[in-house]
C-alpha cells in the first residue's frame, strides 16, 4: 500500500502551492517530468524500514531525513532532525499521518495497528491530534486492506476519532484552503477516498480541491490502494523513474520502497 502513498505524493507534488490557469483535475496528467517525491515519500519509506528492521521510528526518521535533507521538510521537523536530542515537539501537523501507511499494511490486528501508529507519531508529533491522525490513517489502510466497506470505514473514523467525513467535496471546495494540520488533512483525504471509484479518481479528487496536495494525495492514495488493490499504473516503472537518481546512483529509497516482505 505504500506504493499508493508514494505515487500519490508524486502526483500531488507539483500542485502543492499553486495550479496553472485552466487547470482541469479530470484531464491533467498525473505523472510527468515535473513531478517529484517529497518528504512524504522519504518518511513513508522510513516507516517501512523501521518496521522491517525492528528499530525505532525515531531512528529511522533521523536516518532517512539526514540521507535526503532536501526533500521539503517543514521547519519544525527540520529543527527536530538537526537537534541531537530528537525530542517530540507537540506537533499536530499532518506529518504524522502521511508517513504511517505501512503500519496499517503490515500489522495483523486493529489493536496492534493503533499501538504502532501511536509509536510512529509520538517520537515527533506527540500532540493528541497528531497521534490521532496517524492512527486514523493506519486504521483506514488496515480496514480497507481487510475487506471492510466504505460505510464501515466511515463509521470507524467517526466513532474512533470524531472525524467528520460525511461532508461532500462539492460542499468543501468553495471553502477549502491550504491546511497542514492533521485535523485539516486527514478527514479530507478520507473523503477523497470515499468519493472515488478507483485509485486514479481518488487522486483526482484530491487535485480538485485546494489543499496540501502532495500530503493529502499520499494519505488518500494509500487508503485507495489498500481498498482497490491496484493503482492502475505501472507502479514498478514509476517507482524507478522517480525514486532512483541516475546521476548520484542513489537507490536506497527505491530499494526499500520496492523491498518485498513477509511476516
Amino acid at each position: 500500500m505504500i506504493n499508493g502513498a508514494i505515487l500519490g505524493d508524486i502526483a500531488g507534488s507539483r500542485f502543492e502551492f499553486s495550479k496553472p490557469d485552466r487547470f482541469n483535475h479530470k484531464t491533467v496528467s498525473l505523472f510527468d517530468n515535473n513531478c517529484f517525491y517529497t518528504d512524504d515519500t522519504v518518511l513513508t519509506v522510513a516507516t517501512k524500514y523501521a518496521v522491517l528492521n525492528q528499530i525505532s521510528y525515531r531512528d529511522a526518521y533521523v536516518l532517512f531525513g539526514k540521507r535526503y535533507p532536501r526533500a521539503g521538510y517543514g521547519p519544525m521537523f527540520k529543527e527536530w532532525l538537526e537537534d541531537h536530542s530528537h525530542s517530540p515537539y507537540r506537533s499536530f501537523g499532518n506529518g504524522s499521518a502521511m508517513r504511517v501507511s505501512f503500519v496499517g499494511e503490515y500489522f495483523d490486528t486493529l489493536e496492534k495497528v493503533e499501538e504502532e501508529a501511536k509509536k510512529s507519531a509520538e517520537c515527533s508529533h506527540n500532540h493528541p491530534c497528531g497521534i490521532a491522525g496517524a492512527q486514523a490513517v493506519a486504521v483506514c489502510v488496515f480496514l480497507a486492506k481487510n475487506g471492510f466497506s466504505k460505510k464501515e470505514i466511515k463509521q470507524q473514523m467517526t466513532s474512533r476519532y470524531g472525524y467528520n467525513v460525511s461532508r461532500s467535496l462539492l460542499f468543501r471546495r468553495p471553502f477549502s484552503k491550504f491546511d497542514m494540520s492533521c485535523d485539516g488533512s486527514v478527514p479530507l483525504a478520507i473523503r477523497c477516498f470515499l468519493e472515488s471509484n478507483d485509485w486514479e479518481s481518488c487522486i483526482r479528487n484530491v487535485l480538485s480541491i485546494s489543499c496540501d496536495t502532495d500530503t493529502v494525495a499520499c494519505i488518500a492514495g494509500a487508503i485507495a490502494l489498500a481498498f482497490y488493490g491496484t493503482t492502475g499504473f505501472d507502479e514498478g516503472f514509476l517507482l524507478k523513474k522517480y525514486l532512483i537518481d541516475p546521476v548520484a546512483e542513489e537507490q536506497l529509497l527505491y530499494q526499500w520502497a520496492a523491498a518485498p516482505y513477509g511476516h
